[in-house]
């Protein structure tokens, strides 16, 4: 006798936009945390400092709601993502831009309040060095996820203009804000379309390549180098000897007080001896031939 078990379904209408798909975020939190270390050194150049960058959680929104809350005149660097088969768009005040370019050409670090509609040439320049830094470290915060590469595709200065995405469509917004000294933070966004995204859906989701993130050769052998670039004090007992305190009032110049080469001298780092030695030469100059390694627990 065959039973029809009960089959439960929910409907799915295809091309819709389910927002669970891309889970807690966890994967990008890890890729604009890295960012934000990389990004410092791109400012450099104009601010003459690093400063220091936090990321915000990112946000999922319409590209309607976003261009609401964004004022129209702003610096707009669309990219496009081969791998991922979308692209991308790097968003700065016009602030932003004219305190960089303020502070590059030797001003000081300040905002610049200006009604207008256009960027100067000079700050067409220091845009194109921004966006293209950032991209550049952008691809290194995502390269232990997966390598893509950001392939420039217009700026434009409007966002009435940006042929990034339809007003509908949902995007995924990535804040980032600067800290700068005696002034107000200033702030830039990274947009992803939520359909550039959705393939790597799983991954984004998965925590296993935290590990991975968080190994980074660069700074390990940075670290290697300093700690063996760290000096010690090593030196050498030869011999120990003693002599009662008469004997000590009565040394004079010319004297000759012997020694007792037994045992052997020990080669000592940091008041901690490592090694056994015996005294030799070495071009000309004194010198101890290692011969026994002490063992870890010797004080």
């Amino acid at each position: 006798m065959l039973r029809r078990s009960h089959i439960s379904y929910k409907p799915y209408k295809f091309g819709d936009n389910n927002l669970s798909l891309m889970g807690d975020y966890y994967g990008m939190r890890m890729i604009n945390e890295r960012f934000c270390r990389l990004a410092r050194s791109v400012f450099l150049p104009m601010l003459r400092l690093q400063p220091r960058i936090s990321s915000f959680p990112p946000e999922i929104k319409t590209f309607s709601d976003y261009t609401d809350q964004v004022e129209n005149f702003v610096s707009l660097t669309t990219s496009r993502i081969e791998a991922l088969r979308g692209s991308q768009m790097l968003v700065i005040p016009p602030d932003f831009v004219s305190m960089l370019t303020n502070s590059y050409y030797g001003g000081d670090i300040s905002a610049l309040q200006v009604a207008r509609t256009e960027f100067t040439g000079t700050e067409q320049r220091v845009i194109e060095l921004v966006s293209n830094g950032l991209n550049e470290q952008l691809e290194l915060a995502w390269r232990d996820l997966m390598p893509i590469h950001f392939e420039l595709q217009a700026r434009e200065e409007n966002l009435s203009f940006a042929s990034f995405a339809d007003a509908d469509d949902m995007v995924i917004n990535c804040s980032f804000m600067v800290q700068l000294p005696d002034t107000d933070p200033a702030n830039f966004d990274v947009i992803y379309p939520l359909q550039t995204l959705k393939p790597i859906a799983a991954q984004l989701r998965s925590r296993m390549h935290s590990d991975l993130m968080e190994e980074d050769m660069t700074w390990r052998e940075k670290l290697e180098q300093a700690v063996l670039q760290v000096p010690l004090d090593v030196t050498a007992i030869l011999a120990e000897p003693q002599l009662p305190l008469g004997r000590i009032g009565q040394v004079a110049a010319g004297d000759v007080v012997p020694v007792a080469m037994t045992p052997a001298p020990k080669l000592i780092v940091e008041g901690r001896p490592l090694f056994d030695a015996d005294l030799g030469e070495a071009s000309g100059k004194s010198a101890l031939n290692l011969t026994r390694r002490l063992a870890e627990t010797t004080s």
